[in-house]
């Protein structure tokens, strides 16, 4: 079976042209539960660098899911057996400002679209930037 991956490596998704944020905002909730984009904002915000954006999508769907330690291998190969949408589909870069930097080893971070860091990256010429989807056609 075929494995696919939503991993980048030396990219950075800067957020889409219709982003309406003008800074990086955190995702809120919705009837007392985290959206996905809430999720990604927790996992990737509180660790940055540790996780390739394959591990967020998952980890997410498995949340969301309610999957048991048990589940966790077999759910993994049937996830990732068919392409999964990218990070460049986040809510965090069309909708909440956040652009998504992958470094060489493919982990991810977070900085907000205000930020020097953000601008810096947009400037660099040693990394693919790729904008997040827009909203809207």
């Amino acid at each position: 079976m075929k494995t696919h991956t939503t991993n980048y490596q030396n990219t950075f998704i800067a957020v889409a042209d219709d982003c309406p944020s003008a800074k990086g905002e955190i995702p809120k909730t919705k009837a007392g539960h985290k959206t996905v984009a809430g999720l990604q904002f927790d996992m990737i915000s509180k660790h940055p660098y540790k996780y390739t954006s394959d591990e967020v999508l998952f980890a997410v769907f498995a949340t969301r899911n309610d999957l048991t330690e048990q589940e966790l291998a077999s759910a993994k190969e049937t996830f990732f057996a068919k392409g999964q949408a990218c990070l460049r589909a986040s809510a965090l870069g069309k909708r909440y400002g956040w652009g998504i930097h992958h470094n060489a080893e493919g982990k991810i971070a977070l900085y907000a679209c205000n930020t020097p860091e953000y601008s810096n990256y947009l400037a660099q010429t040693g990394i693919k930037i790729v904008k997040a989807m827009q909203s809207k056609r």
